[in-house]
């Protein structure tokens, strides 16, 4: 019997079983159990035939050798294999994006890859930890795609075609450029970048723009003071290591534009990049005569990775921007009020005219902006950060405000006085941000990203002027304020007058300093993707320092330092449910605090600031403004979560708001006293008044199939002053500030930008913008019986995919001329800001 052997097949398999044992017992098991069943089959078989019976002997198990036991080393070897797999996140499946093979490298990164236009997180995902659909506040994220297809070059001009948002002017006393109204309330200095402020008012470019996030709503609690409507924030381009890529976009414009952008990436090595990209841009401005808007910047930044547990990003910015600056049209203020007024190119004057003077007149506005962000992976559940920037801005100019027109008969004769104005600002901050991120679980099955923060910020400005303004000798004579009058108003005739350079500057500016040290905690507690709440509080020390120089029997001299220390403590608090996965809804309250000179351009208290001392007069100081929202909305991601719809019922409230009256010896009261040897009539400011806003605010944003995307909202809010200390003789129109409302809003708003695929080739989308009438006014009341009207304006793009390195795109915004207006100047003598005509684009774009 033991020289009988098996059928080949068999010895195979036993061979196979037996060589792989240690690593393969389950092949081994086969094996025999195999032989069993053939030997009994077999056996069976030799009995009902005449053949010798075949006995098979069943294998013999050997004995396994005994395990080695593992070394030390190999233990923590082990470990550290099992802790590095748990900590990285789990790779989603690359999702095709539309027209090209895969998802580029230059995406944006908090954006749905398979829908662009839809925004899924914000940059601080340490202070909302959740996407925006599970997110207990109004957000509006204008992703990469959305700028591009909006062709916004410039943060005013994505804001602009955003519902609830509306832009403010410059004045005399602070600066002009990018000033924005927030759900009715005033954004200018609550605009950051990257999460830390960006003081001062300025004019900011999109070319290292990544996306534009819009906090709606008080929240002082995640970004400090002010944002009573809302923040804004810029998330810059990032260097990746995931790709090299090498881009260049080049415009061409009906309006003169010439534009080239570069966007490069270069991967050193798995763990180094670089990403730097340039600007260059000459161009004129669409229905403004003389009017220019040249540009030119560069940005650089770096991504390092030495160890899985430590990233280290950085990126310097430099933008310079320079022309002529508009500052806008004259409003006609008929002398009957059975005419209503209005701007008045909508009586006649021609939409080119300009008032400057352009052998004078200039702006250049620069930014420098350097930042470093180290991010240290403690353990998998706890993360240190810290963010250091130091930055620069200037804004430098000389303008004409169209001021003042005298009314005549005929229309055509009216003139009115050219007034310069002029700022030399420039603005450094540094700060310095440190987060600590940790995640836990509490044991009753909460999963809780707390974050604990601290936040110093040093922020000063130098604010000076051009003299030799009022000295220079025109036709006509220059007024003693420096204004040249008699200028027409339908022709203006001293538009290309020489001018030599002015005199310089005075050198006697106002100095501003404003240091803050902030402590905060916040806290999001997710259970089971069902109920999840969110809180935190911050406490704001706030200091402010002011000096400045006046005059006293007409020679020059400095005054005492004015200070003023504020604490602030503000709080948030949100719940959201989750009757879906793809769905929630939420409550929210928040609070606010904006302490004088917080918007940091303002040279006296009319215009938001914090005055030095002058004439021997001590400025007015009033409390921080307080401010509280409640917040009740929905959203819901739905055609496969690709399109987020978003629903919100908001009520802001203000107290404590500073407003403007004029008093004289026969009008006084006890918050605006009569200056004594005082003669006429006299500004004073108050505070104790109150606003309130309420509104809906609708907002869609993704795609409804995989060819239709769409982006927009619509806005409705309701306005009032519910408190006023100004007596009622005591306002230039109205019997009282009390049931007016707000000036610098547009109460209803409505924007939709959408495009359609036609195939793998075409593209073609468009922009629907709407704004309601404007009313200005002084501080917030619409008091001054001025407004600009309403208006719709349409735009349209082609997109044609030449090859998947190649892209041809044709703009055309403001299909049909529209003439309308984007902001009103809130005095008695108003001028207004036209938007710009129609024009056409062609951008031409490479991708390697």
């Amino acid at each position: 019997m033991g020289n009988v052997r098996a059928p080949r097949s068999l010895r195979f398999e036993a061979a196979a079983g037996s060589a792989d044992e240690t690593n393969h017992s389950g092949k081994k098991v086969s094996a025999v159990a195999g032989l069993i069943a053939v030997a009994s089959f077999s056996g069976a078989e030799a009995q009902q035939s005449n053949l010798p019976p075949v006995t098979v002997d069943a294998p013999v198990a050997r004995p396994r050798p005994a395990a080695s036991k593992p070394s030390a080393d190999h233990v923590r070897a082990r470990t550290a294999l099992r802790a590095a797999r748990r900590a990285q996140p789990t790779q989603a499946a690359p999702v095709a994006f539309p027209n090209a093979g895969g998802l580029p490298p230059d995406r944006d990164p908090y954006a749905d890859p398979a829908a662009p236009y839809k925004g899924d997180r914000v940059q601080a995902s340490g202070k909302f930890p959740e996407p925006i659909l599970n997110t207990p506040k109004s957000v509006t994220v204008l992703t990469k795609q959305v700028l591009e297809d909006k062709n916004a070059t410039t943060l005013k001009q994505a804001i602009l075609s955003t519902a609830g948002v509306t832009l403010g002017t410059g004045e005399g006393g602070n600066a002009f450029g990018d000033r924005f109204f927030i759900r009715g309330f005033d954004a200018r200095n609550d605009v950051f970048i990257d999460g830390v402020r960006d003081a001062g008012v300025s004019v900011r470019e999109n070319f290292f723009t990544e996306q534009v996030e819009i906090l709606r709503g008080p929240g002082s609690s995640f970004a400090g003071r002010g944002t009573t409507g809302g923040a804004i924030n810029i998330v810059t381009k990032q260097a990746t290591t995931e790709k090299s890529f090498y881009n260049m976009d080049t415009t061409f414009g009906t309006d003169q534009t010439k534009r080239v952008v570069l966007d490069v990436n270069q991967v050193i090595s798995p763990t180094l990049a670089v990403r730097a990209g340039g600007l260059f841009q000459d161009a004129n401005v669409a229905g403004r005569s003389y009017v220019t808007d040249d540009r030119n910047g560069a940005f650089v930044a770096g991504t390092w990775k030495p160890i899985d547990a430590v990233k280290i990003t950085g990126n310097y910015i430099h933008t310079e921007l320079t022309g002529i600056p508009d500052f806008g049209v004259p409003y006609y203020r008929p002398s009957t009020a059975s005419t209503a007024g209005g701007p008045f190119t909508d009586f006649g004057v021609n939409r080119h005219n300009f008032y400057g003077f352009v052998n004078r007149d200039f702006y250049r506005t620069g930014q420098d902006i350097g930042t470093i962000n180290a991010e240290v992976q403690i353990t998998p559940d706890l993360m240190i950060s810290n963010k250091t920037r130091e930055s620069r801005s200037t804004q430098n100019y000389i303008g004409t405000l169209p001021e003042a027109p005298v009314i005549k008969n005929p229309l055509s004769a009216s003139t009115l006085s050219a007034n310069p104005q002029s700022r030399f600002q420039v603005t450094d901050v540094f700060a310095n941000q440190t987060e600590a991120t940790y995640k836990f679980n509490d044991g009753v099955g909460f999963k809780h990203t707390a974050l604990a923060g601290f936040e110093y910020d040093n922020e000063r400005s130098s604010i000076d002027k051009y003299l030799g303004l009022s000295s220079e000798a025109l036709p006509g004579g220059f007024s003693g304020n420096g204004s040249l009058t008699g200028v027409s108003v339908f022709s203006p005739q001293f538009t290309n007058l020489p001018f030599g350079i002015p005199a310089g500057l005075s050198g006697l500016p106002t100095k501003l300093t404003i240091d803050t040290k902030s402590v905060y905690v916040l806290d999001t507690a997710n259970y089971n993707d069902l109920v999840i709440l969110n809180g935190g509080v911050r406490y704001d020390d706030y200091n402010i320092k002011t000096s400045g120089y006046g005059t006293v029997n007409g020679v020059a001299n400095v005054f005492g330092q004015q200070q003023q220390d504020y604490g602030m403590p503000n709080f948030n608090l949100g719940l959201t449910l989750k009757p879906l996965p793809n769905g929630s809804v939420y409550a929210a309250y928040a609070t606010s605090s904006n302490p004088v000179g917080a918007e940091f351009d303002g040279t006296s208290v009319q215009y938001g600031g914090l005055a030095p001392v002058l004439n021997g007069n001590p400025s007015q100081i009033f409390g921080p403004e307080k401010n509280k929202a409640i917040e009740l909305g929905t959203k819901w991601e739905l055609f496969d979560r690709h399109l987020l719809l978003t629903a919100a019922l908001f009520q802001t409230e203000k107290e404590n708001a500073r407003e403007s009256m004029n008093v004289t010896a026969a009008t006084q009261t006890a918050a605006c006293p009569y200056p004594a040897g005082t003669t006429g009539t006299v500004s004073c400011i108050s505070a104790g008044a109150a606003y309130r806003i309420r509104g809906i605010d609708l907002g869609v944003g993704g795609k409804i199939t995989d060819k239709w995307s769409m982006f927009g909202g619509l806005v409705l809010m309701q306005s009032e002053v519910t408190k006023s200390n100004i007596p009622p003789a005591n306002t230039i129109l109205f019997g009282s500030n009390v049931g007016l409302p707000l000036a610098n809003i547009a109460h209803q708003s409505f924007s939709m930008l959408s495009k359609y695929q036609l195939n793998d080739t075409w593209e073609l989308g468009g922009q629907a913008v709407y704004r309601s009438k404007i009313y200005g006014g002084t501080f917030l009341a619409a008091n001054q019986g001025t407004s600009i009207p309403s208006y719709w304006r349409f735009d349209a793009f082609a997109e044609a995919k030449i090859d998947k390195n190649w892209t041809v795109k044709l703009f055309v915004n403001n299909i049909f001329d529209k003439r309308y207006y984007d902001a009103l100047y809130q005095s008695a003598a108003p001028f207004v800001l036209e938007a710009p005509g129609r024009a056409a684009y062609l951008v031409i774009s490479a991708r390697y």
